[in-house]
């Protein structure tokens, strides 16, 4: 009985260890995933839906990464990608990660909102509320070359977003902030490609 009990001891222990110190929870970067922010250039290919390989990556969904993740200089280099890259488009306003290869849960979004239209970059973002009455407006998307339409977005939306400063890996904080007008519409264009859908599928 006494060992039974230290055996249960000892596992609980370990348990709390890999749930509360934040240096046990394992890296969710795939090999694939690393070599893509690695070896490409600061300036990143943006996938299409002209070809078909890109589409599919454009079409699969995305998933969330770990806050041990964010916090590692491979993810620092690829948020400074993401940066580099929508600085680089004409005329772009976000881009989200799915557009560069990389199916995460991640965005980058010029803040039209604040001074100086700061380019931001919101890792595991959602969007959890959205307000008021639906409102057309034109949208474009790097992915698709081209090809303008209406779409109807919220102007009135809060975005849920992981603090990378967060210093416990079981639970990292959220920051939510509210966001309005064009901002907001251009954070449910994004939101959307995480989800791999396109500004197509919402024509008017």
């Amino acid at each position: 009985m006494k060992k039974i009990i230290t055996v249960i001891i000892a596992a609980t222990a370990a348990f709390c260890a890999a749930v509360s110190c934040g240096t046990t929870v394992p890296l969710t970067m795939t090999k694939a995933e690393s070599a893509l922010i690695n070896d490409s250039p600061d300036v990143m290919r943006i996938l299409t839906v002209d070809d078909e390989s890109d589409l599919e990556v454009l079409r699969a969904g995305t998933r969330n990464f770990n806050i041990m993740d964010l916090n590692t200089a491979e993810y620092a280099k690829f948020a400074d990608k993401l940066i580099k890259t929508l600085q680089s488009c004409d005329g772009g306003v976000g881009l989200a990660a799915p557009q560069v290869g990389i199916n995460r849960r991640v965005v980058a979004v010029m803040r039209v909102d604040k001074e100086g239209e700061p380019i931001e970059v919101y890792p595991n973002i959602r969007i959890e509320e959205m307000r008021g009455e639906m409102e057309p407006g034109g949208e474009g998307c790097l992915s698709v070359p081209d090809k303008r339409g209406d779409v109807l977005r919220y102007q009135d939306i809060t975005i849920v977003y992981t603090d990378i400063n967060s210093d416990r890996a079981d639970q990292p904080r959220e920051i939510r902030e509210d966001v309005s007008g064009f901002a907001a519409v251009i954070f449910q264009h994004e939101a959307d490609h995480l989800d791999g859908i396109l500004f197509t599928d919402k024509l008017q």
